[in-house]
């Protein structure tokens, strides 16, 4: 018997969804080590947060709860060392956290620290003699299966293939005192937020997204009066964000964000096998695109053959005019 240890991801005090579709998988892998789901939230001044995490009924078994001035800042050399040493003491043989900027900075140093095998982007745990993970190649085009043989296991999780848990057994809460000193190998110096009144979009139940065939960074405008109605986020495809029409952060993709939102509009979206791999895991997929031959039509819901500076702006219309967002 063995626990799983889930690493909280949180920014200003606000909790990251993708941790909740962490604890997720962490219920999975822990039903099938015999262990229980702890959860760690480093920072200071977090014990809302923590209460938050351990009353919400996500699933998690035990909440611990570290308060410091080490941790008021994220920084990878200072959560490293408390995440391994608290992974050593509560007997977790797997470590895990999102698959986010996040996770993907932290857990490989975990798993250096512990001497544990590493699967990043995890989309499903299961038994086959063993522990094994399974995760996605080239764009999700290839699945892999992998197992890891040390006693530890150090994984990130892709939250898009897990839902966030509701209505299970609140958890106990327990408060650390890990006694961690700050690394003298690097210091916190800032940390440059893009700030916006709309969601996160990986966090976004709606996001609408534009690509290339929107011509221009002022035609995104349309996208984003649509987002707003629609309480959204906007995203982007790679060629759009390259061509300038839409910041960095907005895109989508292999090479962006990974999102599953309920509901994703693909506008002017061609539907290139690397746009595809970030986004075709949402609930209901509505394309809008010009060309009938696109490939985006194969994944969508629902798909419109129309032009996108006509059909968008009418939405928008309708849907004010039936009093959404009001």
């Amino acid at each position: 018997m063995s626990n799983v240890l889930v690493v909280a991801e949180h920014v200003e005090k606000t909790l990251r969804k993708v941790t909740l579709s962490t604890i997720n998988f962490a219920k999975q892998a822990a039903a099938l080590t015999g262990g229980q789901v702890h959860v760690l939230v480093l920072g200071e001044g977090v014990d809302t947060l923590a209460n938050e995490l351990a009353s919400g009924g996500y699933g998690a078994n035990v909440v611990h709860v570290s308060n410091s001035a080490t941790f008021t800042n994220y920084l990878a050399e200072n959560y490293a060392p408390a995440v391994a040493q608290v992974a050593k003491d509560l007997d977790a043989s797997v470590v895990c956290a999102p698959s986010s900027t996040f996770g993907k900075d932290l857990v490989p140093r975990v798993a250096a620290l512990l001497g544990a095998g590493m699967v990043s982007d995890a989309i499903e745990v299961f038994d086959d003699g063993g522990l094994r993970f399974k995760r996605p190649l080239w764009a999700d085009n290839v699945i892999t299966t992998v197992e890891v043989t040390t006693p530890f296991k150090a994984v990130t999780v892709r939250a898009t293939a897990f839902d966030a848990l509701e209505g299970e057994a609140a958890a106990e809460l327990k408060t650390l005192d890990l006694g961690a000193a700050a690394s003298d190998s690097a210091e916190f110096v800032s940390f440059d937020q893009v700030k916006s009144d709309r969601p996160e979009l990986t966090d976004a139940d709606v996001i609408v997204a534009g690509g290339r065939g929107l011509k221009s960074a002022e035609n995104f405008g349309m996208l984003e009066q649509l987002a707003d109605l629609l309480g959204g986020a906007v995203g982007a495809s790679r060629a759009a964000a390259d061509s300038g029409y839409a910041p960095n952060d907005w895109q989508i993709g292999q090479t962006g964000k990974v999102v599953a939102p309920n509901l994703y509009f693909a506008v002017a979206i061609s539907g290139a096998i690397q746009h595809l791999a970030g986004m075709k895991g949402s609930k209901t997929i509505v394309a809008i695109n010009k060309d009938a031959e696109a490939p985006i039509f194969q994944v969508a819901d629902y798909g419109l053959v129309a032009d996108a500076f006509t059909v968008v702006p009418e939405l928008t219309e309708k849907l004010q005019a039936a009093g959404l967002g009001k």
